[in-house]
């Protein structure tokens, strides 16, 4: 999985209790496709063994500076990244000072590959302002520091000083691994997720979005380098780690939450199924069963999001990539709503289609542009086709597709 195919990964292990998270993310590693390497300290060997690490990785785990000589020259050298995991208080202090008396902080002194910490320690350790020091000597090297998270800790106590879960260390070592990003720095407004349309205090008109082609194009965008901000109807999946999250449940908030955010953007990424009716007349007491043969609900149009932001878009010159979710006439219907919306890129989503768009792992777009491109993907992961989009919107920004 990108960015982690063919990389290799160095995974420093020292003793904090939390070494156990560790076996998991070196396995999460190793299923994206990266090559894992492992230097545990000799505490570290004392909360897992060597044997767990080389058994899952297929490959020797490194303890000693006397094992093999120029060991800490090469595994830093040949590294694309480095993650400290956990990262002691211990092991911190040597990377502030330059300290190297052992095989993983020499290594790590030697090294040029970029370097993740995963602090892990207890609270009274981690607020220690000697601590804190290094901490700040290690952000101003250009280390990332991943964590501490809170929550209970191993002796009972609890505060700020856990290890954070490897899907989130996974998320920013991928961030760390894909440099060469035209998103990097920039700033990207991703919509996802569904709206509702309040009928009374209880019911209301909506759909069957997930969120999870929105969150997937966040996320890419966020690994890429991105400032994202992910703009969410309510879902009942989680978001992803990285990007910030504003919450919105109706059509017009969303509206008002995209307008706020778009100075500044750089692209804009509508994924969101906004609901196309409201009522016209939503009631403040709940409909009750018995009186339901006298009700008309009556329906009128919910705010069109791209035509009310066209002319703050087209001031701002936002790359927008919109989609479009069609029964018939895909292609016409969806190259139409491109130019009438004052898009660049649309994914045409063939609705009702085994599979692909609401509420599935999967999806099928054709990606149709201003330039003439009409490219038709082959059923994805919607995290492969969100790469598949963000690549052709990097194209685009980098005048590599005309």
């Amino acid at each position: 999985m990108r960015p982690f195919d063919g990389s290799r990964v160095l995974l420093v292990v020292t003793g904090g209790i939390a070494a156990y998270k560790s076996v998991i993310l070196m396995r999460r590693l190793i299923e994206h496709g990266a090559e894992v390497d492992v230097v545990m300290t000799e505490a570290a060997e004392q909360m897992v063994g060597a044997v767990t690490f080389s058994a899952l990785s297929g490959r020797p785990v490194k303890r000693s500076l006397w094992e093999e000589p120029l060991a800490h020259i090469d595994l830093g050298r040949d590294a694309d990244a480095i993650v400290v995991a956990p990262a002691t208080a211990n092991i911190i202090a040597k990377l502030a000072n330059g300290l190297a008396d052992d095989l993983a902080s020499a290594t790590l002194l030697a090294a040029e590959a970029p370097i993740l910490v995963a602090p892990a320690m207890n609270t009274r350790m981690w607020e220690n302002p000697a601590t804190q020091a290094n901490v700040e000597a290690l952000s101003s090297a250009g280390l990332v520091l991943v964590g501490p998270a809170s929550g209970p800790l191993a002796e009972g106590e609890s505060g700020p000083g856990r290890m954070e879960e490897p899907e989130t260390i996974l998320a920013h070592l991928g961030r760390l691994l894909e440099q060469n990003s035209v998103l990097r720095g920039q700033r990207v407004v991703v919509t996802a997720g569904p709206t509702l349309a309040p009928l009374d205090p209880v019911r209301f008109v909506g759909n069957r979005s997930s969120g999870r082609m929105g969150f997937a194009l966040a996320a890419s965008a966020w690994r890429r380098g991105a400032d994202v901000v992910l703009v969410c109807g309510p879902t009942r999946v989680d978001p992803p780690v990285g990007p910030r999250v504003v919450r919105v449940e109706k059509a017009e908030e969303m509206l008002d939450a995209l307008r706020a955010e778009l100075d500044g953007t750089a692209v804009l990424v509508m994924a969101a199924a906004v609901a196309d009716f409201r009522s016209e007349s939503p009631r403040t007491g709940k409909l009750k069963k018995e009186n339901l043969a006298g009700i008309d609900i009556r329906l009128t149009a919910g705010p069109d999001l791209l035509a009310e932001t066209l002319k703050q878009r087209r001031a701002a010159s936002v790359f927008t990539l919109g989609f479009a979710l069609e029964t018939e006439d895909g292609p016409a219907n969806a190259s139409r709503k491109l130019h009438d919306k004052g898009m660049d890129m649309v994914a045409l989503n063939p609705a009702g289609e085994p599979d692909s768009g609401f509420d599935v792992v999967t999806n099928r777009v054709t990606i149709i542009d201003r330039n003439g491109l009409v490219e038709e993907l082959p059923l994805l992961a919607k995290h492969e086709v969100a790469d598949r989009l963000l690549d052709r919107v990097e194209e685009r920004l980098g005048g590599g597709a005309e």
